[in-house]
């Protein structure tokens, strides 16, 4: 029987981040079933025809260069007494210490209909290559059920695609649980006018159709009708009427567990803040955990690859010797829409008037100098505890990417980072790079609170 001092059940971020971190110090076994390890944000833009199917897929060799080693299997069984796994095909491998990273998987809403051919989610290589093939065969319509970061960023590819694309959500707004109306307003409205139908406080109830979906059924009784089912194409393929595409949120895959002693609750394992479960030598890291909010402890759901991560390389240094902890999820996320780049952290406006007593301030600069050419505009959004006067949120809106100035609000919170200590920040400019030195964007937003504030 193969032994590991480290056997990670899961091949995705975190298993690559232990491995890469260990890099042979400890042997490191990772059990993966699927073929590859997905890129998963950038399965859209294969099917926007931005990149290749195979760019979507990592390497193997990120793994046995690291000097783990790649087992491709599926387990079968957990006997934590014993610290042995079975598998399909290895049979049973021991482990010095256990850690769970088998991820989350989308949610398929129990709706009628869910089991007609043509509706799905949206995660898997398999996925990813079913709709490739529909949109390269000429698919006509598509209905992406989730106005968050994936399912706009799908409803977009397919938009590009000459595909009459609907995005439904039960929202106000789109990317709700990213930023606050005020934000994204404008970028809204840009994907509308690029083609998107957007259908707003709007339900799916059923769909319909005999084998294949042929209808979505909306709560307010509107429904979208898709055409009859073409013929085959020159290759053969069978085109779809159209496809129904859910992106409402994940499922930790813990049924696996169903039957022992691990303590797991309705968003996936418990963890402590070492990533230690309630069983002895079993950790767990990634979309399987439930995650707690790093500004209020408590649980938040948070299934995102930079939450893997950081979670994984807090478990890698502490099985090294080391003694890290995991500060919590602090919900640091980016998307584009159009022309417009847009980015949240921490709590939106709405959530954290729950938790907090805020004020909100806003600064809109340039990118770059405005007398320099390509400039654009960047509007920032900052949340602030009254009482405390630390930073709990920030959202940003620009022409040009935000994700390092998210990062930068992110560290403010994490770090517990007041609006004194914003209005002192020390700042670079650059003619290209930024405003003018006159002036910075958090500076310029810390400062507007503190007049409320003060007012």
């Amino acid at each position: 029987m193969n032994k590991y001092d480290i056997l990670v059940i899961g091949g995705g971020p975190a298993a690559i981040t232990i491995a890469k971190t260990i890099q042979g110090k400890l042997s490191v076994g990772i059990i993966r079933p699927e073929d590859h390890s997905m890129i998963y944000c950038a399965m859209p833009y294969a099917i926007e025809g931005l990149l290749p199917f195979e760019k979507t897929l990592k390497k193997d060799a990120i793994v046995t260069e690291a000097k783990a080693s790649l087992i491709r299997d599926k387990v079968t069984k957990v006997n934590f007494h014993a610290k042995t796994v079975e598998t399909e095909k290895s049979g049973e491998i021991a482990y010095g210490k256990l850690v769970i990273a088998t991820g989350a998987t989308p949610v398929l809403p129990p709706i009628p209909g869910r089991d007609l051919n043509g509706v799905m989610t949206f995660k898997t290589a398999n996925d990813l290559q079913r709709i490739m093939e529909q949109v390269d065969n000429g698919l006509k319509k598509a209905v992406v059920v989730g106005a968050g970061a994936i399912g706009i960023e799908l409803a977009q590819a397919l938009n590009e695609r000459n595909v009459e694309t609907h995005l439904v959500d039960m929202g106000d707004y789109i990317l709700p649980n990213m930023v606050d109306y005020g934000i994204v307003e404008r970028t809204q409205e840009s994907l509308i006018k690029s083609g998107v139908k957007l259908h707003l406080k709007s339900k799916v109830t059923a769909l319909q159709g005999e084998t294949v979906v042929e209808e979505v059924l909306l709560e307010n009784m509107q429904i979208i009708h898709f055409d009859q089912m073409d013929h085959c194409s020159e290759a053969g393929t069978a085109i779809l009427p159209g496809l129904v595409v859910f992106a409402v949120g994940m499922k930790p895959n813990i049924e696996l567990f169903a039957d022992t002693d691990l303590k797991t609750e309705r968003d996936g394992i418990v963890v402590d803040n070492k990533l230690a479960t309630n069983i002895d030598s079993v950790y767990a890291a990634g979309d399987c955990c439930q995650f707690t909010s790093g500004i209020t402890g408590e649980v938040i759901s948070g299934k995102l690859a930079t939450n893997a991560v950081p979670m994984a390389r807090v478990l890698a240094n502490n099985f090294l010797g080391k003694d890290r902890t995991y500060p919590g999820f602090f919900n640091g996320t980016a998307t584009r829409i159009g022309d417009f780049y847009i980015g949240g952290t921490g709590f939106s406006e709405t959530t954290a008037r729950k938790h907090f007593d805020v004020e909100v301030g806003y600064a809109e600069f340039t990118t770059a100098f405005p007398i320099m050419p390509d400039t654009t505009k960047i509007r920032l959004k900052l949340i602030a505890d009254k009482n405390t006067h630390k930073i709990v949120g920030g959202q940003f809106v620009s022409g040009k990417p935000v994700t390092d100035k998210v990062d930068k609000i992110t560290m403010a919170i994490q770090y517990g980072i007041t609006l004194e200590q914003l209005v002192n920040f020390s700042y670079s400019a650059q003619p290209y790079q930024s405003f003018y030195p006159a002036h910075n964007l958090i500076v310029k937003a810390a400062e507007s609170i503190l007049r409320k504030i003060s007012s």
